[in-house]
C-alpha cells in the first residue's frame, strides 16, 4: 500500500473507532450489552496499530 492509502485507511479506522465508542456509550447508558462493541474496539485498536507500524516503516525506509 502507498502512504496515501495507509493514511486513508487510518482515518477510516479512527472514524469507525469513534463511532463504535459512541454507540458503546449509549449502550452503557441504557444498560445494554457492550461486550460486542468492546471486541470491535479491541480489533480496531489492533488494526490502527498495524497501520501505524506500516506508516513508520515507510517513513523509516526513505
Amino acid at each position: 500500500m502507498t502512504k496515501k492509502e495507509l493514511e486513508a485507511k487510518l482515518l477510516e479506522l479512527k472514524s469507525d473507532y469513534i463511532r463504535i465508542q459512541g454507540d458503546m456509550d449509549k449502550l452503557e447508558f441504557v444498560r445494554g450489552r457492550v461486550s460486542a462493541a468492546e471486541e470491535q474496539l479491541i480489533r480496531l485498536e489492533e488494526e490502527i496499530a498495524g497501520v501505524n507500524k506500516q506508516l513508520e516503516k515507510l517513513d523509516f525506509d526513505k
